[in-house]
């Protein structure tokens, strides 16, 4: 790793009260707006993990379940911490391998209920490490991302320029460089495919120190509204039968296989002993696997794979 993306081992003026601040207003932002647009209620669960388990912590769980647009909504709020660093999260850093750590993010996914409607992604996230007789390290992650079930070019120029106009003010590289990035990091390598049409991903990100560098993740988490929102109320309303929906369910096979093998976040929650409802709630209702399904070719389901499935430029 070089220096310009090696994690900052400053401390800069960062309080850890304010990132948490943050975290849990943007819940409650994302969660109102969902529940206004979905009209069905919103559940709560605020959890604790008991005493005398490795990982110490807290959060608040909120879904909406079974909704008139949302068969799943979920937006989960953390803040961990634990004796030893789990492997997926020191695998670029060797030398912070076991140290003490704390962790605190909100991460969410919504599996929208019609299929002309894409499922999102978004998650931002610090964590800290505490090597002994060593400074603090501390980093940031996140960014979102987008999967169509049927593909409208409108809603992924729309998705992507509005990450491209969050990132902006933080340097004209960042927006290609974590659209790359999220382009490579959301890649299901046993099948050789994308997830879908991308969007922005980072991790290990301090190099605009403490105080700027959670600036772009306010930024980030702050874009997420207007990112989704509209591509929601686009489609929401479009006609839909049987087709759709097996093409949809079966889709939705490809985003289980990614989070349980490939999904670095999946793995550092459960490595690290967190709590398994929360750390599953991005898991789709319902959800079907084919043997060889292949879509007919020129049909809107083909589109898919040959139009949207593809690395691209979106602001082209």
């Amino acid at each position: 790793m070089n220096a310009a993306n090696s994690p900052d081992t400053r401390t800069d003026s960062i309080d850890a009260d304010e990132v948490r601040a943050y975290l849990q207003g943007l819940q409650q932002r994302i969660m109102d707006a969902v529940q206004g647009l979905d009209g069905a209620g919103v559940t709560r669960d605020d959890w604790r993990k008991p005493p005398g388990e490795p990982l110490q912590g807290w959060g608040c769980t909120q879904i909406l379940e079974d909704g008139a647009v949302f068969e799943r909504a979920g937006c989960g709020f953390s803040a961990v911490s634990g004796p030893k660093l789990p492997p997926s999260a020191s695998q670029h850093r060797p030398e912070l391998a076991g140290a003490p750590f704390e962790a605190m993010g909100v991460s969410l996914v919504f599996h929208p209920r019609n299929p002309m409607v894409p499922t999102v992604h978004m998650n931002v996230r610090m964590l800290m490490a505490r090597p002994t007789n060593q400074a603090p390290v501390a980093w940031f992650g996140g960014g979102m991302d987008l999967t169509p079930y049927y593909g409208f070019a409108e809603d992924a120029k729309h998705f992507h320029q509005t990450c491209a106009q969050a990132l902006a003010p933080f340097g004209q590289d960042k927006y290609p460089r974590f659209k790359k990035w999220c382009d490579e990091y959301f890649f299901l390598g046993h099948r050789g495919e994308p997830r879908g049409v991308g969007g922005v991903f980072f991790d290990d990100f301090a190099e605009l120190g403490m105080t700027q560098s959670f600036a772009m993740l306010r930024a980030v988490g702050d874009a997420f509204l207007p990112a989704y929102l509209p591509i929601v109320q686009r489609r929401q309303h479009l006609p839909w039968g049987e087709r759709e929906r097996e093409h949809q369910l079966v889709r939705r096979g490809r985003y289980v296989e990614f989070n349980l093998v490939w999904d670095r976040g999946t793995h550092f929650g459960l490595q690290s002993g967190g709590r398994t409802e929360s750390i599953l709630l991005s898991m789709p209702p319902l959800v079907k696997w084919r043997y060889q399904r292949a879509p007919q070719p020129g049909s809107p389901e083909a589109a898919l794979l040959t139009d949207f499935l593809v690395a691209k430029d979106w602001l082209a």
